[in-house]
C-alpha cells in the first residue's frame, strides 16, 4: 500500500492440544524452519521464533494489509499438517484452539528477542503457566482461567 507507513510487532504463544511436551528437540528446527516460511510466504517478517516441548513464541513484524488471526490460523494449520506428514511424533498432534499476542515497540525488540531466545533457560525456573498469565497480566488482558490453555496438573 503506497503511502502507508507502519511498525507493528507482534509476540505470538500457542500450545500443543493438551499441553503434550510433543515438540522434540530433534525435529523442533524443521517446523520453525517451515513455520518461518510461512511466515514469509504472507509476506511478514520473522524475527524470531523459539519455544518448549509444549508450546512455541513467535515475534513477528506485521504490515497492516495481513490479518493477524488468519496468519496465526495458517501457521497452525499448515505446521500442524507439516508435523503429520513428516510423522515426527507417533501420537496425535495438534496445536490447542486460541493463543496469545503480546504487541511491543521498536525499543523493546531486543530485550524479546533475548527472551524468547532463552526460552530452555526460563522455562528451568518458571512454568508455562506462570509465564502465561504473568504476561496476560503485564499486558492488562483480562482472561478467565476457563479460556486459557489446558495445563498439566
Amino acid at each position: 500500500m503506497p503511502g502507508t507507513f507502519s511498525q507493528l510487532y507482534i509476540h505470538v504463544v500457542f500450545a500443543v492440544r493438551g499441553r503434550k511436551s510433543l515438540i522434540l528437540s530433534n525435529w523442533e528446527d524443521e517446523l520453525y524452519k517451515y513455520v518461518t516460511g510461512i511466515i514469509q510466504n504472507k509476506d511478514q517478517k520473522l524475527l524470531a521464533i523459539n519455544g518448549m516441548p509444549d508450546h512455541i513464541h513467535i515475534l513477528i513484524g506485521m504490515k497492516p494489509n495481513c490479518c493477524l488471526s488468519d496468519l496465526v490460523r495458517e501457521v497452525k494449520k499448515s505446521s500442524n499438517n507439516f508435523i503429520k506428514e513428516r510423522k515426527f511424533t507417533r501420537q496425535k498432534f495438534e496445536w490447542q484452539d486460541g493463543y496469545g499476542a503480546f504487541s511491543h515497540g521498536q525499543r523493546s525488540l531486543d530485550n524479546v528477542i533475548q527472551y524468547i531466545m532463552n526460552q530452555k533457560e526460563r522455562h528451568k525456573t518458571q512454568t508455562f503457566r506462570d509465564e502465561y498469565v504473568a504476561f496476560l497480566k503485564k499486558f492488562q488482558i483480562e482472561y478467565k482461567e476457563e479460556y486459557l490453555f489446558e495445563w498439566i496438573i
